[in-house]
């Protein structure tokens, strides 16, 4: 009997893989609702601004969400689904009653820079157990967040 799976992983590495991805798709979720929160909350004079770009986000998260799930799925294991095992599982914490804009952008800073370092020891222990499909998701995520950081980090000054 063969200890790889489908896609010709070790399932050892396989499982542990999706343990971390379904902790990544735990924070995916509820920064998310944040970044959702945010737009429909934030208040000021950069109110047009900001609500048009938290949209920008959290339309690229949802997506983001789906694709972490399917890599789950990929890998031969079962994503997380209840919002329970979000809470739970999550680094990134739910962030309540935020409306100045300011407060907002740091939100989305701290999500950003907390999803870029869970993606980074996705991408070492891909890499790891060969799994490229895994290592190039983490890395592609990792490449564009790092852009918005930089971004947001020229915004707040």
């Amino acid at each position: 009997m063969s200890d790889t799976n489908a896609i010709g992983l070790h399932e050892s590495s396989a499982s542990q893989l999706a343990e971390k991805l379904n902790a990544l798709l735990a924070n995916y979720q509820i920064f998310y609702m944040n970044v959702r929160g945010y737009h429909w909350n934030v208040k000021g004079p950069q109110f047009f601004e900001l609500h048009t770009k938290f949209e920008e986000f959290y339309t690229d998260l949802l997506t983001k969400v789906d694709e972490v799930a399917e890599r789950i799925l990929t890998l031969g294991h079962q994503p997380a689904h209840a919002y329970s095992d979000y809470v739970a599982m999550a680094v990134i914490a739910e962030d309540k009653d935020v409306h100045d804009g300011e407060a907002c952008v740091r939100g989305v800073l701290k999500g950003y820079q907390t999803l870029i370092e869970l993606q980074r020891e996705i991408l070492a222990l891909a890499s790891d157990a060969d799994d490229e499909g895994t290592a190039a998701q983490a890395g592609d995520y990792i490449r564009e967040q790092e852009k918005t950081v930089w971004m947001l980090n020229a915004y707040l000054g």
